[in-house]
């Protein structure tokens, strides 16, 4: 699917600023700052989205439960969420620390 290419170039783009920023608070990090960093919050995030985004268009696809649309909504769902997300990464990645 498109939608999950153009997610996957977004997710490695996002990783990388993460991992920088997460660099560059190291020093805060070793003064006592034990919260999780900018990468871990990240793949956490992602796998809740992740998780979330395929219950919900299961739900969505229960419209035609059990019919042949079935399968073209639970897509659809995906897609139009998978864009969201990719959007929501690059607005991630493009905000201020």
């Amino acid at each position: 699917m498109i939608a999950d290419r153009k997610l996957n170039a977004q997710w490695q783009i996002t990783v990388a600023v993460m991992k920088a920023r997460d660099e560059a608070y190291a020093p805060y990090r070793d003064a006592g700052d034990s919260r999780p960093g900018w990468f871990e919050s990240l793949r956490e995030a992602q796998r809740a989205w992740l998780a979330f985004r395929d219950a919900h268009c299961r739900i969505d696809g229960y419209t035609a439960r059990g019919g042949s649309m079935e399968p073209m909504l639970v897509s659809f769902c995906k897609r139009a969420l998978t864009e969201q997300r990719t959007q929501q990464l690059k607005e991630l990645a493009a905000s201020p620390e």
